[in-house]
């Protein structure tokens, strides 16, 4: 009896889901996983496969991202990602299959789909060593180091996040100002990593260094990354949250423009951040 009774609550629970399931509940990023599964991602009829076509896709879908058009980004990056991987030079198609899964991996985060953030991470970062672009390695582990800290795993997310900046800041052939920008960026997302952690030592000394980094980097209007001190201004307004420490983050947030921050996104993480706090 006990049998028949489980076997019937079993069909209730994995019967039901697919019973119900249509079309139209599929999920956002199902192109994406399509791709990632089977690798079904034809490139679009009227693309220029070319490096300076690529280079316009990788742009176009950054832009796409910072504009929070996540339905357009999830539609059109499997399509650019295709197109990036049919280019004939193997160093140029890999940076930029990079930047995309970057991309990617940022919309999946978005999302809250943490087992792909996972995957597009690691697609990120095997592209990147292949092209070799410091830049592009750089950000990819900022990826890796996010999708560990959502599994869970916050003092190895810290350590790839630091030694990432230090591989970075060690690099001679990559412009100090990119540099100093990119490892900016690291080392903040590594302070907020120690902050859930609650290692209050560790979060502050790195988002001190994030902050003095920042303030002698520069990026491009079209860089990889969102970086700049308003960015790690975020970054240590969350910190001090975490850690507790709401009243120096409403002083800090006093301090801050939030237009200056990148993205609507990040406005809009800047104001919740604050109403927390205050709350």
């Amino acid at each position: 009896m006990r049998r028949r009774e489980l076997l019937a609550a079993a069909a209730v629970v994995f019967a039901s889901p697919l019973a119900s399931a249509t079309p139209a509940e599929a999920s956002t990023l199902a192109p994406m996983e399509d791709l990632l599964l089977y690798g079904t991602a034809p490139v679009p009829g009227d693309s220029d496969v070319s490096p300076s076509g690529v280079a316009a896709g990788v742009k176009e879908s950054r832009a796409h991202f910072r504009a929070t058009r996540y339905n357009t980004l999830a539609r059109t990056l499997p399509g650019q990602i295709a197109r990036a991987q049919a280019l004939q030079s193997a160093e140029v198609s890999a940076t930029a299959v990079a930047d995309l899964y970057n991309i990617a991996a940022r919309l999946c985060i978005k999302l809250g789909e943490d087992g792909l953030v996972a995957i597009t991470a690691d697609r990120a970062l095997n592209s990147a060593r292949s092209g070799g672009d410091a830049l592009t390695i750089a950000e990819a582990h900022r990826m890796v180091s996010s999708a560990w800290r959502r599994q869970g795993h916050l003092a190895r997310a810290t350590d790839i996040a630091v030694r990432a900046a230090q591989d970075l800041r060690d690099d001679r052939k990559t412009p100090e100002p990119a540099r100093l920008a990119a490892g900016s960026s690291l080392l903040a997302t590594a302070a907020y990593t120690a902050a859930k952690m609650g290692d209050r030592q560790t979060a502050h000394a790195l988002i001190g260094e994030a902050a003095e980094t920042a303030k002698a980097g520069r990026t491009a209007p079209d860089a990889r990354i969102d970086a700049g001190l308003q960015q790690v201004l975020l970054h240590q307004l969350s910190v001090h949250y975490l850690l507790g420490d709401a009243g120096q983050a409403i002083d800090l947030a006093k301090t801050t423009d939030p237009t200056a921050l990148p993205t609507a996104e990040r406005q809009g993480r800047f104001f919740i951040d604050v109403a927390r706090c205050f709350d």
